[in-house]
């Protein structure tokens, strides 16, 4: 008898637990619950990002429909995306992608403080004035003021200095060459030593 009214007990509270996960899922935006299980594992809990994997808080919305489109089409094609992210965006509706998006331009972005300060001046030099002398043109012209793109236009600002040190030379190694131009012609020219400023200076702006 005790062991049956234990039983009983067990199995109501797993129901329970059960109905109060369900409940919680009902919750969150159809947009966190597709981040919360397919997105975290490599971007963070508050999508903030890690050195691999880029942060997705606070990005341009319109950036990131775009860019899931191009994982799907495979026209991204550096290592990484061909290893991860061909793969989870294989199956992803535009619907999702826009509750994704939406989802993650919402959030607060921190930056990731991670590059080199006394590269930072060099770098917000680049930035902000480009390199007249080797025809290449200020970042902010595109990416805004504080690098806070617009629309289709990525914000950079905050951003992992190793994410965007690998991303740059990947463009001038010709990945993702599906892309618009400045973006190609412009990483191709900068020097190894260019694009450490300029990482450096990006991870840490607000």
């Amino acid at each position: 008898m005790m062991k049956s009214i234990r039983f009983t007990l067990a199995a109501l509270s797993i129901a329970s637990a059960s109905l109060s996960a369900l409940a919680g899922d009902a919750a969150l935006s159809p947009g966190e619950q597709l981040a919360d299980r397919n997105c975290a594992w490599c971007h963070g809990a508050s999508a903030q990002g890690f050195a691999t994997a880029p942060q997705l808080a606070g990005q341009r919305p319109a950036y990131i429909v775009n860019q899931l489109r191009s994982f799907y089409d495979h026209t991204r094609d550096n290592p990484l995306s061909q290893q991860y992210m061909w793969g989870a965006a294989a199956k992803l509706t535009p619907e999702a992608a826009h509750d994704l998006a939406a989802y993650f331009a919402g959030l607060e972005s921190k930056p990731a403080n991670d590059g080199y300060k006394e590269l930072c001046a060099q770098g917000q030099e680049i930035y902000e004035l480009g390199i007249p002398d080797e025809n290449i043109v200020a970042c902010v012209a595109c990416h805004g003021p504080n690098a806070e793109g617009v629309r289709q236009i990525p914000r950079l600002g905050g951003l992992s200095y190793h994410y965007l040190k690998r991303k740059l030379k990947q463009w001038g190694e010709g990945y993702h060459s599906a892309a618009q131009p400045p973006m190609p012609q412009i990483a191709s020219k900068l020097s190894p030593e260019q694009i450490e400023a300029l990482a450096s200076y990006l991870s840490f702006v607000r």
